[in-house]
């Protein structure tokens, strides 16, 4: 009974890290796609642009994190 519940709160655990993590990578991909567009005055398009660049660079590192934190803590393998 002790090794399921500690593989629920690896569970829970991992996904709370994953949702911190990716909000902290979006929000830092649109304000910096907003402050770059506007900082040199490249208008509403391209800032559109830039924060969807940058968000696309943020949801692969986050795919790339959660993978890693996922071999390591051996999700799959439980579950």
């Amino acid at each position: 009974m002790a090794e399921k519940r500690g593989t629920w709160r690896t569970l829970i655990m991992v996904i709370s890290l994953g949702i911190l993590i990716a909000v902290e990578l979006f929000g830092v991909a649109l304000a910096s796609g907003w402050a770059l567009a506007g900082l040199f005055e490249l208008g509403h398009v391209v800032g559109y642009v830039l924060m969807a660049l940058f968000s696309g660079f943020a949801a692969y590192g986050m795919l790339v994190f959660m993978r890693r934190v996922i071999k390591v803590e051996h999700i799959g393998e439980r579950f």
